[in-house]
């Protein structure tokens, strides 16, 4: 693991105000992998009293994006889904492990498995691409 590595992973977390602000913790993180960890609060559980899928999804994808903005170019989501394997409920501490599968060209494929405990309670696959630049902020609301 290199600093510059060290740093385009803490430096793209650092500015994830949407992860940070709903307590998802960076754990550890290298070359292609990362581990975070969330616990479920009661503003994140949906009327059928178990965790939303998307704050799921939303560990998951962080997971997957600390791994694979590892390597340092900007990379960005291309496709991800989730399949969910058991509920969460309020007070459930998650963690959720991003492993790189492969990258070929600018293109990725990585693997996340969101436990509590020892026991699956989902699992993503993202595809990432990088950029050949870093895009420019547009103005509000693009």
């Amino acid at each position: 693991m290199s600093s510059a590595q060290d740093s385009a992973a803490e430096a793209m977390f650092a500015e994830d105000k949407a992860s940070r602000r709903l307590g998802i913790e960076l754990l550890e993180h290298g070359r292609g992998t990362a581990v975070l960890r969330m616990t479920v609060t009661s503003d994140m559980v949906n009327g059928h009293g178990i965790a939303h899928g998307g704050y799921l999804f939303l560990l998951a994808d962080t997971a997957f994006a600390c791994a694979c903005n590892s390597h340092g170019p900007v990379t960005v989501a291309a496709a991800a889904d989730i399949d969910f394997v058991a509920p969460a409920h309020e007070g459930d501490v998650l963690v959720a492990t991003a492993r790189e599968r492969t990258r070929f060209g600018r293109s990725g494929i990585y693997d996340v498995s969101v436990l509590r405990g020892d026991e699956l309670i989902a699992e993503f696959r993202g595809r990432s691409r990088s950029l050949r630049t870093v895009p420019a902020p547009g103005p509000t609301g693009e």
